[in-house]
């Protein structure tokens, strides 16, 4: 793909009536470490915005293994047959050798992945804080362009700040485990801050719903201390089975309920244009990393400064000093 062949007024077009090769197109555009590139990226973007902002976005955290994948995959079904277009944009562990993901999310979403109304882009995090690939944003608005109404983004959730994701969504849904020992250990306070919902999953039956009950209390009673981000909202507690594929329509009306209420008072138009501003200054600090690996001589330099550093030869104050100056800072 090179900019001399890339038409970007045929490529909106087809975005915008859908075509999900385009839509994959985009998002590739928009991922590339390249400047023309990204350059291109933000002409599109550009483009497309007026066609943006009417889907709902919901960001889905949780530990490894509490079920996320089962969850979303039979949550997405559901909204589907129920006339929506989902778009999931699954955040991979990035490989430390290749950089590539390496969970595969599509093979762990096997209905959605068929779905012809279902978008599944498996990216990986590359060491991104909250486990959030760094162009999500960018991707979020490219299939909201392409008419996709619900956006789930799945987050890594192993322990990184999960602040990220509560910066690109509406709404951030936390999942559990029921039956792990003590149900508040190991919790972070900032998590439960930043839920709108709690979802215990793996509520089967009998036992397991049981246990899954008692977690929720748990959880309910942790939420009590906590002052809630909005007047206007408190965050529920739910039990759910993402297999069994068990109240996940319940679940799903709260986050309805969520939007209608925060809509009529204006706090997701406001909470909005907060993150834009922070997606602002993160595009900043990228274009001034890309300026300290743009050049050669600059990467020379800066590996000279590191090394300084670590021989013990220069301080870490001294070694930033001249890695700033080298991009004129």
């Amino acid at each position: 793909m090179t900019p001399a062949s890339l038409d970007i007024d045929a490529l909106r077009t087809r975005l915008i009536a859908g075509d999900r090769a385009a839509l994959a197109r985009a998002i590739t555009l928009a991922e590339s470490k390249r400047a023309d590139h990204r350059a291109l990226a933000r002409d599109l973007i550009d483009a497309v915005l007026p066609q943006t902002g009417q889907a709902i976005r919901v960001g889905i955290t949780g530990v490894p293994g509490v079920g996320k994948s089962t969850t979303i995959d039979a949550l997405g079904a559901n909204l589907t047959a129920a006339g929506h277009k989902v778009a999931v944009l699954a955040v991979d562990p990035s490989s430390t050798r290749t950089g590539g993901s390496i969970l595969g999310d599509k093979t762990r979403m096997a209905r959605l992945a068929l779905d012809p109304n279902a978008f599944i882009r498996p990216s990986p995090s590359s060491g991104t804080l909250g486990g959030v690939a760094a162009k999500s944003r960018e991707t979020m608005l490219l299939c909201e362009a392409a008419g996709f109404d619900v956006i789930l983004v799945e987050t890594v959730g192993v322990g990184q700040s999960e602040t990220a994701v509560a910066d690109l969504t509406d709404f951030f849904l936390v999942l559990m485990l029921p039956g792990a020992g003590d149900e508040l250990q190991g919790i972070k306070k900032g998590i439960l801050e930043l839920a709108d919902m709690i979802a215990v999953n793996k509520a089967d039956d009998g036992e397991a719903e049981r246990r899954a009950n008692a977690a929720a209390g748990e959880y309910r009673a942790a939420l009590h201390i906590l002052t809630p981000a909005s007047a206007t909202w408190t965050p529920p507690v739910v039990t759910i089975s993402g297999f069994h594929n068990l109240r996940l329509d319940a679940m799903w009306d709260r986050v309805v309920d969520h939007r209608q209420k925060l809509t009529a008072t204006g706090e997701i138009a406001k909470k909005r244009r907060e993150q834009d501003v922070k997606w602002m200054w993160a595009l900043v600090h990228e274009r001034l990393h890309q300026r300290l690996v743009g050049t050669s001589e600059v990467r020379k330099a800066t590996a000279e400064a590191e090394g300084r550093v670590a021989k013990g030869e220069a301080s870490p104050a001294a070694g930033a000093a001249i890695i700033a100056e080298l991009i004129g800072l």
